[in-house]
């Protein structure tokens, strides 16, 4: 696995935009804890993340290009006004191909994420959603540095941007429809 900086991203920028584009899982700073992702239109991408995570069948969530991919995508919701921002917001999905379908695995909702983080510049490039799940496997700790990445998960890895230790709790769940807010 590759460690880069934001400067060495941004020196690469165009290099790190195709690997996503063509599938790669990487791992990724929020404006949370870090997280691991990939292009989420890519069914094979989504998959492995599936199998690195051990979660066969939980929704995932997704870092969105933008507010109007969202309202294109998605019921539009006065939480919208919250992003961006440390929110998951769960929404009813309009366009089921916006997709691969093992993001939602049959659910009618989407998890989307907006954060206020210099990483969305890089999904606003790619002009389609990632995933974004936490960096370990469901049930242990959220990785908020280099040294307690799951040794299986860095292996699957092609490149991590990495911004030092990470002091925040994971985002905040936000189902709009059912107007409830989950810490986790």
């Amino acid at each position: 696995m590759e460690v880069l900086t934001e400067l060495e991203l941004r020196m690469r920028f165009d290099e790190i935009v195709e690997k996503i584009k063509e599938g790669v899982i990487f791992i990724h700073p929020t404006d949370t804890i870090y997280g691991i992702g990939c292009n989420a239109l890519l069914e094979k991408s989504v998959e492995k993340i599936r199998e690195l995570k051990e979660r066969p069948e939980a929704p995932l969530s997704v870092w969105v290009p933008s507010k109007k991919w969202i309202e294109k995508n998605c019921i539009e919701h006065e939480w919208l006004d919250n992003l961006p921002g440390p929110y998951t917001l769960i929404m009813p999905l309009l366009n089921k191909k916006s997709v691969a379908p093992s993001v939602v695995k049959g659910k009618e909702t989407l998890g989307v994420r907006l954060p206020d983080h210099w990483f969305s510049k890089v999904v606003a490039k790619l002009e389609f959603p990632i995933v974004t799940t936490s960096a370990n496997k469901t049930g242990e700790p959220f990785m908020t540095k280099l040294e307690n990445l799951d040794d299986d998960i860095e292996t699957e890895v092609s490149f991590m941007i990495y911004e030092g230790e990470k002091k925040a709790r994971p985002s905040k769940l936000v189902n709009v429809e059912k107007e409830e807010v989950q810490e986790r």
